[in-house]
């Protein structure tokens, strides 16, 4: 693993290929998906904070920061074949926000199906107000998959 940050001419766009095997997120207007490691139960922890929280990348195998709208102020939470009606909902105040997705090496959670192929991590999500736009940057690279 390396630390590194993305080139800032690539500009986030969903699914791409650098999106997949890179950056490990995909990004669109008013959107942000995380990769997973596994296709089974994953671990997921939402801190919403007024001001960027301190960077520790060292204990996670890989870090992504990324900026993401929000004009209506709904938070929107829901995972791959969730059905629409199901969506968890986070009020916050409308506007534009850094999101920060830490992978930190964890245990299985509760339900995962052991035969499920990968590793398991804590998808640590950061997310506090940013006025100001920035490029999506890799804070620390995990291995290439």
């Amino acid at each position: 693993m390396r630390s590194h940050g993305a080139d800032p001419e690539l500009a986030p766009a969903g699914w791409t290929e650098e999106a997949v095997y890179g950056h490990r997120i995909g990004v669109e207007p008013y959107s942000l998906a995380i990769g997973t490691a596994r296709r089974d139960n994953v671990e997921v922890s939402l801190r919403i904070s007024r001001r960027a929280p301190a960077a520790d990348p060292e204990g996670a195998e890989h870090v992504v920061e990324a900026d993401l709208g929000l004009p209506g102020g709904d938070l929107a939470i829901c995972e791959v074949g969730d059905d629409l009606g199901k969506k968890r909902h986070v009020r916050v105040a409308a506007g534009s926000y850094r999101v920060r997705v830490s992978y930190l090496p964890s245990g299985p959670p509760a339900g995962s199906n052991q035969s499920e192929p990968g590793d398991h991590f804590l998808y640590q999500i950061d997310l506090w107000p940013a006025p100001q736009a920035a490029p999506l940057v890799v804070l620390k690279q995990g291995p290439r998959l």
